[in-house]
């Protein structure tokens, strides 16, 4: 009878380490690797005139895909990048499919924002006003 107790003592002690693997696999492991599988064939569906991010945070639009994993990106009117296709993190499909049209309104959007940015900027003077507070708050502490 000691040498069955013995044995069920081993069994016993490994249980929780096989129950604590077996949540982490439910839990952790298998969604990740569902996560993984869809984002794969997600990276495998992106096609031109799709809008992308990048995992840089770079949201552009899919002007070409090559054959060897690159896509042609262009992140702002006449400039384009080269992205391996792994590096996209999200793909944002366009609902319309005529988006030859909206790439114009995109464009006109884009110099708008670039030109009041660059107004903005001009007329903004905040960066001047931060300059004398830190002086005369270091002059302060010398006096």
């Amino acid at each position: 009878g000691g040498e069955g107790e013995g044995g069920l003592g081993g069994i016993g002690a490994i249980l929780p380490l096989v129950l604590i693997f077996v949540v982490f696999y439910f839990l952790l492991i298998r969604p990740q690797q569902k996560k993984q599988k869809a984002h794969r064939a997600m990276l495998q569906e992106v096609h031109r005139g799709d809008d992308v991010v990048t995992n840089g945070g770079i949201v552009g639009h899919v002007v070409k895909v090559g054959r060897d994993d690159n896509l042609l990106v262009e992140i702002a009117p006449d400039v384009r990048v080269r992205v391996m296709r792994t590096m996209i993190s999200e793909v944002i499909r366009r609902p319309d499919p005529e988006f030859d049209e909206e790439d114009e309104e995109d464009e006109d959007y884009d110099e708008g924002y670039e030109e009041g940015y660059e107004e903005e900027y001009e007329d903004d003077g905040e960066f001047e006003d931060e300059e004398p507070q830190d002086e005369s708050s270091g002059d302060k502490s010398k006096k």
